[in-house]
Formats: structure tokens, C-alpha cells, sequence
């Protein structure tokens, strides 16, 4: 018997397609644009699991779709291929980590390939090529040539921050800069040499030093992400993390906090993601307020006050004690010689916690007196200051004014430690309704704003602080600037060298732009050095023309990701990052489809550069997606066998019980790979081959019918559970089209699902009886080379095939419109089995259906295109089907007859029938007159398109 044979099929089109590249869009054309990309994949080491394709399919149906809908697609790959888990390889292998990022690369791209995918593959690009990081350090250094104005409310060129000082110093300088800026004339300014002034310029660049908190790892050697840390240990490795303040490059993103917000009301984008952003950005509204120092217990080094910032001012005369981040830069100033044991010891130990961790423990509590006191400038009462860890350095100013009658954290730790609790509103009233600005007379205790609205008590202390120089209105953001550090090798080198100029330091300056692209130089180990620098110190004679040291770190890993999408536009462009007429084509994604665990780093970093980049008019628009959808996760389905507690050990053979078998007895659930297990059943065999040592000597207690059958459970899909399904195989079993169907099938995309072998079988049956409408059987010695014989007529289709071709057509659009892939799968399934029921084998149905199906299966759908007689030639480019309405048009209904209620027959009449010939026609029938035994009906209801009742 012949059948449909994926394997040949598959490879011929996938040949195909990459030798014509048939994906690759056209620059110059009237047909419209769309642009539709997936994140940007890391290629680890094991390569794909099932899940991971899941979005990638959905983002190729959707390409698919809209080129048969005459858009001109822009469909690209490419990898984001710097990262830790290749550098530490290199570091216990010894070898170059590019060695091993091209093997996983090239298992990536085939196992890509091998799905089908309708990518332009000469667009390719990998962060970790020259060619590609050469311009990523270039918007690095149009970052640090910038400086942001806040009149423009934009990204400025530096030179027009020098024109302003040349003319009038800082007096109209509106800038997001250091707090430590300093301000000059423009005498001063033109007074300073020239070294002197760049330094100041260094306070305002989009990109600087400074010193930052940052995630250190010893055992790993560098900084590490928040997202690279859980539970106080490196998400790689498992090794201890703790706070470290360091010398690190950062990034203005805090400039751009406000348009950031702002921006996510412009875009499609899912709510719960747009909320996170929101959150991660957190923007305040209050007051800036400086405490001045009490002298006792402060060294002369220390700044004379504390400055926090609050968003309830009108608290203040409830404060009752200052609470200060462990990191603080104050901390050793302020802490006595009788608490400097107890300090350094609480440093020490919150240095070891993550921020994570630190803001995610609201019930603990814990903290330690330094011994000095500032002093409340509203009411001069001594406020005594303390340290606490859910206090973060880098947050605000790194201090908190603790009113523990208003907040709940203040008020717990006031009671842990005995500090007073001043009320300053009233006690009977909620503190939400304090804030209430039309309600009167609610402030206690409260000098001079006992008795007004909150309102009136905001405004008026902060007029009284900005009097007297020790507060004003502030608008504040959660968001910091971000690190960009990384004390790695596997990275962008910083196009950096330092220079020792004399009065005003040592100096960072930009490599020349034609010495780009600054590669990463050879060294003997991918460890730091033995003095503690990072990995590229061991580069021997590395030195910017020949005698300046270059920065030593490298760029973080979402450098290189935040800027990609624009490269696929231009992916040869040696002149510039992209050309203008490229990039006023394609203007900005369409369609982004990846993971929510992105939201706050990776989509947030995007939209940061590509803001900057407008600003600058490298680019038309500044959002870079303009609609994101977030694909679920494909959970795994877990396989257990069971041994019966107490064997296998000390040398006894192992029990192991099939799931039936159990009845009550103490077993040990213990995961088995799933790729040994068919139908819940076990190839025992092969488990013993995989886990000789559980299973020697092993006696297996099975079923009646002699099978061994496991147990199962829903997990996350990870090797340590052994649910891992490799796509490979059930691309050589079922093939790519199947598992692509099979991946839509589970359920919506945006939803977690479990990933089950077993029900692949009907997607598996369903590409078949597609075949057979295009194919029957053919005898033995027969067979022609479709797969059979070519059954396809070319008779007039009757409107039976014509309302279920037209409903599919219908049904498809929409969903894909909607991205409800699942649905098209079923209606598919529903179509096909329809057109077989009524032995419809007609070219103008068929060819119409291949190209439905033809964005889920597409190398059926081509083979079939072809043998329609569409060759040579891919059906990408066709169009597809338009749907009529008038298809699907009744021409007649078939009416329920009730007779006194009850349903007794039903009879056909067309749809534009008078009520009263139906009334007749009706009352005629024999089944009608039967029921009525001689009697005359009392009316006769006729429902349009409903229903007849006939009242006896």
C-alpha cells in the first residue's frame, strides 16, 4: 500500500526552498511591508526540545499567511551568541568558546531547517561575528557622544551640551546628569584646559562610570544579571553572589524612565507585560528631603545630611527613626566605634543576599544601629539611624525616613527594636482616606500642617523645605540605570582605552571609529587574572595604539539583543548599521512573538536603544514592536516507574511495580525518559540500557498482559526529569508538518499545555486522509511516484462542497487574523472529513485548500501545489482563497413540525417560502395529518428559519 512519504517530501522542499531562496523579501516593491520576528534564541548546548518551536511556529504561519495575503515578508533568524554558559565551558574545557557556540549553532540551524521554517537565511546574523558587534559597539559610542536635554525631552549630539556651557555654563542646562555635576559660568568653563572640561562632560554622557551595587560571583569571576541569580546563588553553577560596590560602565535608561512609561500606551502589546514594565519603571510622585547630620558619632568626612525621598511629605513629623542600605556610602562615617563590629558584620551579611531576595522577604526582620542621628529639619527631634536590608542602595537615595505609624514594614520593625510610633493622622481612619484631599482637620502632631487637606499639607512643606534649602518636589523612578559591565570574556569588547592626563585623572576616551571593530584578542585563560581583573587582562600587548590600557570588561549580554531587528534589514551593509532606505522600508517589527521572561530586561533594554536611536534620526520610529505576543510554555509529561521502598540498596536488586500494581504498598516514584515510554508503557529493555545502575539484577512486576506501565505528571520540561522530547524525533517519525500541526493543536498559543506524544496520532491520520483526497491506494507494482493513484477531477463543485470549502476559508482567516491557531487546526480537520463524506476529489475545492493548510503543513501543501500542476514554482507567492459569503447562504431549512408542543416530523422548504404556502404544505403531510386524527387545527405558528407549531 502506498501512503504520503514525509521523509523524501520534507527534504525536497527544504532543498528547494534554500536553493531558490524563495524567502527573501524584495527591497523595492509596491506591495506592502511586514515584518515578523521571534526573539532572538541563545544556542545552548543541548539544542531544541519541543517546546522551544512552539512560538517559532506560530510566527511562521503567520509569515506564511501574509505573503499569500501579497505582503512582501521579512522573516529572518539569527542568534544571540555571547554568553556565560559558553564561557564557562571554555574555562573547564580550555577551549575557545567560539569553538563550541559554532557547534551548537550548527545544531540549532538544522534542527530549524528540519521544521520547515520559512526564514531568509542570508540574513542570518550572530552577535558574537565582528561584523555584527562592530556596530553594536558603535551605538555604544553614539551613546556616550550624547547627553540628554530635558527641554527637548530627547537625545542631543554632546556638542550642543558644550555650546550651552561655552555661552552661559550651566545656567539654562536642563540635563539629566550626576547629582555631583557641578555648576560654572561660562567663563569658568572657558577657562578650563581642556582635559578639565571633558571630565565634566563625563557627568552628563548617556553612557559613564560610576560606581554601582552590583550581583559579584566570585567562583564565576564577573557580575551577573538579577535575572542570572536565584536564591542568593548564580542560576549558573549554583555558586555564592553577593553585593559588591564596583567601578562599572552604566546607561542612562532612567533618561528615558517617563517615555518608557508613557510609550506603552502606543503599542499592542499583552496588558500583563505592559503592567510589569509599569511596575519595573515605578514612577513617584513627592518630595526630595535632606536630614541634616547630628554631629556625635559622625566622622568629618561624612556628608552633613541624609537625603531620602518620600512620597508622602506630610508624614514627616511621624518619623521616628532613619533607615539607611547596608551599601550605603555613608555607613562608614556614621557607625561609632561601639557599633562598628555589629555594622560590619551586617554588611557582611547582607552582602551575601541578592536584591531579589532582599525585596522579596517582607516578614523577616533585621537591622542594626550605627550609633549616629540625624535630625527631622521640620521639628529638630534627633532621629536615630539604623541599617536594614530591605533598604537597597541603588533604589531612591539608598535611605528610608521610617514613619511606622503609616507604613507596615516601619511599624514591624519599630516594634522589633522598641522605636517610638507617632501618630500623625488620624488613628481612626484609614490611611488611604488621609489622602483624600477633601477631608479636613486629619493631620495630628503636625505643626504647621495640622488641620489642612493633604493637598494643602503636601504643598505647603514642600514650598517650606525648598526655602530653606532642605527639599523640593521631585518626580521620581524605580528604574536605575542599568550596568554595563560584565567582567567576562565572552563579550563585546568596550571600545575604551584610558589616558592619564594630569590634573584632572585618569580618563576614558573613544577608540577611533575606523579601528572598529574592536575584536576580542587572544588569552591563555578565560579566568580573571591573578590580581583580580577581568579575563581579557591576560591579553598580552593588548594596549590601544600601543600604549593605552583599554577597558577590561565586556558588554552585558543584552547588548547585542537590543538593537538586532534592524541588522536583518541590512545584514551586509558595511558602511552602517542599516541603510536609511532599508530601514524607511521596513520602519519597525510588525509581529514579536517570545517568552514573557523577557519583559523587564531584554523589551525594556529594546525600547531604550531604539528611543535613542530616534532621537538621533538614525530611525523612523520609536517603538521598536509594534505587537508582542507571548507564547506559553510546553510543559513536559513526566514518566514514573516505581520501586518498592528498601530495595536497590546495600547491594539488594531493585523491585519495580507497574503502576497497577502498586495496591497500597510504600513505592519510590523515580522519573524515566520519556523516549522509552509509548502509551504509558515501557520498553523496559531500554530503561535497563539507560540506568544500569537502578536497574541490575531488577525484577519488574507487571501487568496480567506482561506490560510494564508507568505513571505520569505534568512538569516544567527539563533533562533533570527526563521529559525532554527531542524534535528531531518526531520529525523522522511523523514528520515537520505534523509536529508543526500538532504544536498548534495543543491549545491557545498564549497558554501553558502539556506536551503528550501519544495524541500526535490523530494529527498523524489527519495528513494521511488529506493525502486520500488527492490519492487512492494503488495496487502493488502500480503505485505512481505522488504516493499513489491521482484521483483529482476537474468536475463543477456542487454547493454542499463549495459551503464547506467557503466556511473553512472563513474560519482560517479569522483565526489567523486572531492568532488562534488551535481552532484552524480543528477546522481543518473538520473540512477534510467533510469532503471525503461527500467523495469530493475536485481540483477547484483542492487547490483551494492547499493553500489553507499550506501556512501550518507547508510541505505537503507544496508537493500537492505541484502535483495540481502548479510547478515549477513554490505556492508561497499565490493567493489566498477569498472568501464568499454567498456560499454559505441557505437556500432551504429544514423545519422542526410540532405538533401541541412536541416535535413529530421536519420538512424542507427554501428559505424565501411564504409563510402561508408553508402553513398549507404543511397541514397536507401525511405524518401531520396522522398526529392531527381528523381534527382542525386551532392556528399554525410559522417561525421563519425556526420552527412550525401546529395548535390542535
Amino acid at each position: 500500500m502506498a501512503d504520503y512519504n514525509h521523509r523524501e517530501t520534507e527534504k525536497k522542499w527544504q532543498d528547494f526552498w534554500e536553493t531558490n531562496q524563495t524567502y527573501q523579501p524584495a527591497l523595492h516593491t509596491a506591495k506592502p511591508k511586514y515584518y515578523v520576528l521571534d526573539m532572538f534564541p541563545y544556542p545552548s548546548g543541548a539544542g531544541l526540545h519541543v517546546g522551544h518551536p512552539l512560538g517559532y511556529i506560530a510566527s511562521d504561519i503567520v509569515a506564511r499567511y501574509k505573503r499569500l495575503k501579497g505582503y512582501n515578508v521579512l522573516h529572518p533568524m539569527g542568534f544571540d551568541s555571547f554568553g556565560l554558559p559558553a564561557e564557562q565551558y571554555a574555562i573547564q574545557t580550555g577551549q575557545h568558546p567560539a569553538v563550541t557556540t559554532e557547534a551548537n549553532l550548527t545544531r540549532y540551524i538544522e534542527q530549524l531547517k528540519n521544521i520547515g521554517f520559512s526564514y531568509d537565511w542570508t540574513r542570518e546574523v550572530r552577535t558574537s561575528d565582528p561584523s555584527y558587534y562592530k556596530w553594536t559597539q558603535w551605538i555604544f559610542m553614539e551613546l556616550f557622544r550624547s547627553w540628554y536635554n530635558r527641554d527637548t525631552n530627547r537625545a542631543e549630539p554632546i556638542e550642543t551640551l558644550l555650546d550651552k556651557f561655552a555661552t552661559n555654563g550651566t545656567t539654562d542646562v536642563n540635563a539629566v546628569c550626576d547629582e555631583n555635576a557641578p555648576t560654572f559660568t561660562a567663563a569658568e568653563w572657558n577657562a578650563l584646559s581642556k582635559d578639565e572640561s571633558y571630565a565634566i562632560t563625563l557627568h552628563y554622557r548617556l553612557t559613564y562610570l560610576a560606581d554601582a551595587v552590583v550581583n559579584w560571583c566570585p567562583a564565576l569571576g564577573t557580575v551577573l544579571a538579577n535575572d542570572e541569580v536565584k536564591d542568593g546563588v548564580s542560576e549558573r553553577g549554583g555558586y555564592p553572589v553577593e553585593q559588591k560596590l564596583m567601578r562599572q560602565w552604566m546607561m542612562r535608561i532612567s533618561a528615558y524612565a517617563d517615555r518608557l512609561l508613557t510609550g506603552l500606551d502606543t503599542i499592542d502589546w499583552t496588558e500583563s507585560i505592559k503592567e510589569q514594565q509599569r511596575n519595573w519603571i515605578g514612577k513617584s510622585v513627592g518630595a526630595s528631603v535632606k536630614f541634616p547630620l547630628a554631629s556625635a558619632g559622625t566622622s568629618s568626612g561624612t556628608s552633613a545630611f541624609i537625603e531620602v525621598f518620600t512620597t508622602r511629605v506630610d508624614t514627616i513629623y511621624g518619623v521616628t527613626f532613619m533607615v539607611l542600605a547596608p551599601e550605603h556610602e555613608l555607613v562608614p562615617g556614621l557607625t561609632t566605634p561601639e557599633q562598628r563590629d555589629a555594622v560590619e558584620a551586617y554588611v557582611q551579611a547582607a552582602k551575601l543576599r541578592s536584591e531579589r531576595d532582599r525585596m522579596a522577604d517582607t516578614k523577616a526582620v533585621s537591622g542594626v544601629f550605627t550609633g549616629s542621628y540625624c535630625v527631622n529639619p521640620l521639628n529638630d527631634e534627633k532621629v536615630p539611624i539604623f541599617l536594614a536590608d530591605y533598604v537597597l542602595a541603588g533604589y531612591g537615595t539608598g535611605a528610608v525616613m521610617a514613619v511606622p505609624s503609616g507604613d507596615q514594614r516601619d511599624w514591624t520593625f519599630a516594634k522589633h527594636f522598641d522605636l517610638p510610633i507617632i501618630p500623625v493622622l488620624d488613628a481612626q481612619k484609614d490611611m488611604e482616606q488621609q489622602a483624600d484631599n477633601t477631608k479636613e482637620g486629619q493631620y495630628i502632631n503636625s505643626g504647621i500642617i495640622n488641620g489642612m487637606t493633604y493637598k494643602e499639607a503636601t504643598a505647603t512643606l514642600i514650598a517650606w523645605l525648598e526655602e530653606r534649602g532642605l527639599g523640593r518636589g521631585k518626580v521620581n523612578f524605580r528604574m536605575r540605570d542599568a550596568v554595563f559591565s560584565r567582567q567576562r570574556y565572552w563579550g563585546e569588547p568596550v571600545p575604551v582605552y584610558f589616558k592619564e592626563t594630569g590634573s584632572a585623572g585618569r580618563l576614558p576616551y573613544l577608540i577611533d571609529e575606523a579601528d572598529l571593530p574592536l575584536e576580542l584578542p587572544a588569552v591563555d585563560k578565560y579566568l580573571p587574572t591573578e590580581s583580580g581583573e577581568p579575563p581579557l587582562g591576560r591579553a598580552e600587548g593588548w594596549r590601544y595604539q600601543g600604549g593605552y590600557d583599554y577597558e577590561l570588561s565586556t558588554m552585558p549580554g543584552w547588548a547585542g539583543s537590543s538593537w538586532y531587528w534592524y541588522r536583518y534589514m541590512d545584514p551586509k551593509n558595511e558602511a552602517a548599521f542599516a541603510s536609511k532606505e532599508a530601514i524607511s522600508y521596513w520602519q519597525n517589527v510588525d509581529l514579536y512573538i517570545g517568552g514573557t521572561e523577557h519583559a523587564t530586561g531584554h523589551l525594556l533594554y529594546s525600547r531604550f536603544w531604539n528611543k535613542f536611536l530616534y532621537d538621533r534620526g538614525y530611525v523612523p520610529q520609536d517603538e521598536p514592536f509594534k505587537k508582542l505576543i507571548n507564547q506559553g510554555m510546553i510543559q513536559g509529561r513526566s514518566n514514573f516507574v516505581y520501586r518498592v521502598a528498601g530495595t536497590g540498596r546495600e547491594g539488594t536488586p531493585a523491585v519495580f511495580l507497574s503502576l497497577n500494581q502498586i495496591n497500597g504498598r510504600e513505592v519510590t516514584p523515580l522519573h524515566v525518559d520519556v523516549n522509552i515510554v509509548e502509551n504509558d508503557v515501557l520498553d523496559i529493555e531500554a530503561f535497563k540500557k539507560s540506568r544500569p545502575d537502578l536497574t541490575e539484577n531488577a525484577e519488574f512486576i507487571l501487568e496480567p498482559d506482561g506490560r510494564y506501565v508507568v505513571g505520569n505528571e505534568v512538569e516544567k520540561m527539563s533533562k533533570s526529569k527526563f521529559n525532554v522530547v527531542n524534535p528531531d524525533m518526531i520529525v523522522e517519525r511523523y514528520g515537520a508538518d505534523v509536529l508543526r500541526l500538532y504544536e498548534m493543536f495543543l491549545g491557545p498559543l498564549e497558554q501553558a499545555k502539556p506536551w503528550n506524544t501519544n495524541g500526535i496520532d490523530g494529527v498523524y491520520r489527519f495528513i494521511r486522509k488529506f493525502w486520500r483526497l488527492f490519492y487512492k491506494d494503488a495496487p502493488a507494482g502500480a503505485v505512481e511516484a505522488g504516493g499513489g493513484t491521482w484521483i483529482v477531477t476537474d468536475e463543477q463543485p456542487t454547493p454542499a462542497e463549495l459551503k464547506v470549502l467557503h466556511k473553512t476559508i472563513q474560519k482560517t482567516e479569522n483565526d489567523i487574523e486572531g492568532y488562534s491557531f488551535n481552532t484552524s487546526v480543528s477546522s481543518f480537520m473538520i473540512c477534510v472529513n467533510e469532503l471525503a463524506a461527500l467523495n469530493c476529489h475536485k481540483r477547484a475545492i483542492l487547490k483551494d485548500l492547499v493553500l489553507l493548510v499550506s501556512p501550518y503543513a507547508p510541505h505537503i501543501a507544496e508537493e500537492l501545489w505541484a502535483a495540481l500542476g502548479h510547478e515549477p514554482g513554490s505556492l508561497s507567492y499565490a493567493a489566498f482563497p477569498t472568501f464568499n459569503p454567498s456560499f454559505l447562504v441557505e437556500d432551504a431549512f429544514e423545519y422542526p413540525i410540532q405538533i401541541n408542543g412536541k416535535v413529530r416530523t421536519t420538512i424542507s422548504f427554501a428559505v424565501d417560502r411564504a409563510a402561508s404556502e408553508i402553513e398549507r404544505e404543511v397541514l397536507a403531510d401525511e405524518t401531520v395529518q396522522k398526529w392531527l386524527e381528523g381534527k382542525s387545527p386551532k392556528k399554525v405558528v410559522v417561525v421563519p428559519k425556526r420552527i412550525v407549531n401546529v395548535v390542535v
